[in-house]
């Protein structure tokens, strides 16, 4: 996984090494057609100097001749002759290669000439003039060598400009990340974020701010609803169960109305405990379990068997244990109690008929196994109101609780289906 700014960054790279290695042959050629004007230009000065020179000298033919015969050795790349043509020509330029005269090279180098007709001493003399061109091959050297070396220090110069940028630019969101990753609802904190100068993290800011504002605004009605709502509902509902015991006790009941109470009491039962679990839940998020204590595992996990082993031996389930070692907990003791009793309930909901549980503690870890059919589903595993089973009676609460004790002390909880067993880990 790559940063934003990398991103652009190689494909600027990219970009900048195709334009400098097209402007290789670019800069050849714009320099190649200077120097050969260049050239062209000094061939003429030196024209006009023989020309000038023979003009403002007195000389016969024979003298002429001898100088003739010496020509190309005092005028080194010049050729003087008598013209074989009736008429002067126009100047023309030329490039030819050839091998260089000069002593100690070898190769073929490349010439730019000037053919041209001159009048001396009432004669027409043609006068060749070439002068050495630099070799192509050292000029593209150089020009590639100098473009790979400017691209290197552009190169350098976006990484040490991208990192500085990146570090200034991006600092009131990396600032803006670390808010929204401490941010916490169920805490009701306020978010603040830092102002910023440009526009669009600003923007960002603001509508993040609205959008935090407004969860928390709802989050906050919806737990004071749930709260007052639970409070509410526990007196009338412990009224319905003491006046169903009294009713289900009368003399004067018949069959009928026996089996009506009897369905009415469920439904009942499902509503007292999923009202109990709420105000637990409620109690949770509000921090109203602050005491601490040091607790050892395995006589929480003893005491709970009990309480459960008539449901246990209901369903005729077989329970292995494998509670050798012992593990201290720093924590709050009914919290550690709800967690192992919903865990242990958990593994006789949904476990088959002369089914099997397993609870293994090693080192800092728990895990509670029972035999199954299917795998739960991990989505809505630990979310409020998923009811797993096709017990009437469950809440749909207890393994949100789970998780939120979990979350509250930091340790870490999964689920895993394997050989038809359904696990639930704890590392505390």
């Amino acid at each position: 996984m790559s940063k934003l700014l990398d991103r652009p960054f190689k494909v600027f790279t990219i970009y900048a090494l195709i334009i400098l290695a097209c402007s290789i042959p670019v800069y050849y050629f714009v320099v190649d057609f200077i120097w050969l004007n260049e050239l062209d230009e000094h061939n003429l000065i030196i024209k006009k100097r023989i020309e000038t020179g023979f003009n403002n000298i007195q000389i016969n033919d024979d003298e002429l001749t001898g100088l003739l015969n010496h020509w190309t050795k005092l005028q080194p790349g010049t050729t003087l002759i008598p013209a074989n043509v009736p008429a002067a020509k126009a100047d023309s330029t030329y490039t030819i290669r050839r091998l260089n005269e000069f002593p100690g090279h070898h190769d073929l180098d490349r010439f730019r000439g000037l053919s041209s007709f001159i009048i001396i001493n009432g004669k027409l003399y043609h006068l060749q003039i070439e002068t050495n061109v630099e070799e192509s091959h050292e000029t593209v050297l150089a020009i590639a060598m100098v473009t790979i070396l400017f691209f290197t220090l552009l190169v350098i110069g976006f990484i040490l400009l991208n990192k500085r940028i990146a570090r200034k630019i991006w600092q009131p969101f990396h600032h803006t990340l670390e808010k929204l990753k401490s941010f916490d609802l169920t805490k009701r904190q306020a978010v603040r974020f830092e102002k910023t100068n440009i526009e669009e993290f600003e923007e960002l800011n603001q509508s993040l701010q609205k959008l935090i504002d407004r969860n928390i605004f709802v989050y906050t009605q919806q737990r004071t609803f749930i709260e007052n709502a639970s409070h509410e509902l526990q007196t009338p509902l412990a009224v319905l169960k003491s006046k169903m015991d009294l009713l289900l006790q009368s003399k004067d009941l018949t069959n009928e109305q026996s089996q009506i109470l009897a369905a009415i009491e469920l439904p009942l039962s499902r509503i007292s405990r999923i009202n109990k679990n709420l105000l637990l839940l409620a109690k949770l998020e509000n921090d109203q379990f602050p005491d601490k204590e040091n607790l050892e595992l395995t006589a929480i996990l003893n005491e709970s068997l009990e309480l459960l082993a008539d449901y246990i031996i209901t369903k005729q389930i077989t329970v292995d244990k494998s509670l050798n070692e012992k593990l201290f907990i720093t924590c709050n003791k009914t919290l550690l109690e709800i967690l192992v009793n919903n865990l242990l309930i958990n593994s006789i909901i949904h476990n088959t008929e002369k089914g099997n549980i397993r609870i293994d503690l090693s080192g800092r870890t728990l895990t509670v196994s029972n035999t199954g059919i299917i795998p739960l589903n991990n989505e809505k595993l630990f979310k409020r109101f998923t009811v797993l089973s096709s017990e009437t009676t469950s809440s749909g609460l207890g393994l949100a609780i789970v998780k939120e004790i979990c979350n509250r002390y930091q340790w870490q909880i999964d689920y895993d289906f394997e050989n038809n067993l359904h696990s639930f880990t704890v590392i505390f």
